[in-house]
């Protein structure tokens, strides 16, 4: 056997992405992205920050349940949490590229300090930035609770799952 045989018969290293984020709630948009990810990965880790400063809607907890259910079709999805560096949960995991889904100049603008930031913490970790389908530039987690919050139409934004679980929660609330 040559060294060229030798190195082609060695296993490839499994490429793994992170799109981490809040998914408070999921959205077209974020699903958008997450199926265009998996087609580029062997495994897509779609990560649900824990983040203290915000207030949520759904618990952790409750947003992993959801992305479970919109994603259960794409065999190579996978759905966790974290709350800690992004970096580090990304090394727990082998993964070496972060998915980050641009909207706008102004999401470009914060997601580089944030890739840039990354890099700086672990130089190894790559940032790869995807455009949002058109259909949905405008779309966010905000805008759908709020219009959920006063009983708007939110069935063009969001897969019935979520649009069911947003009525419940604001009838919940009252």
């Amino acid at each position: 056997m040559n060294k060229q045989q030798g190195t082609e018969s060695q296993a490839k290293k499994e490429r793994i992405a992170v799109y981490p984020g809040s998914f408070d709630p999921v959205t077209y948009g974020h699903l958008d992205i997450i199926q265009r990810s998996a087609k580029q990965f062997d495994r897509l880790i779609v990560a649900v920050l824990n983040n203290t400063s915000k207030n949520p809607l759904f618990t952790v907890e409750e947003r992993k349940e959801l992305l479970a259910e919109v994603t259960k079709d794409i065999p190579n999805v996978e759905i966790d949490s974290f709350r800690d560096l992004l970096v580090r949960f990304m090394r727990s995991k082998n993964a070496d590229v972060i998915i980050r889904g641009i909207r706008s100049v102004t999401d470009f603008e914060y997601e580089l300090q944030l890739a840039s930031t990354n890099h700086m913490l672990d130089g190894e970790i790559e940032t790869m930035f995807m455009m949002t389908n058109p259909k949905y530039s405008y779309l966010s987690s905000s805008i759908v609770k709020e219009i959920a919050q006063f009983k708007g139409n939110v069935k063009e934004l969001v897969p019935p799952v979520i649009e069911d679980r947003l009525k419940a929660k604001y009838e919940a609330r009252g």
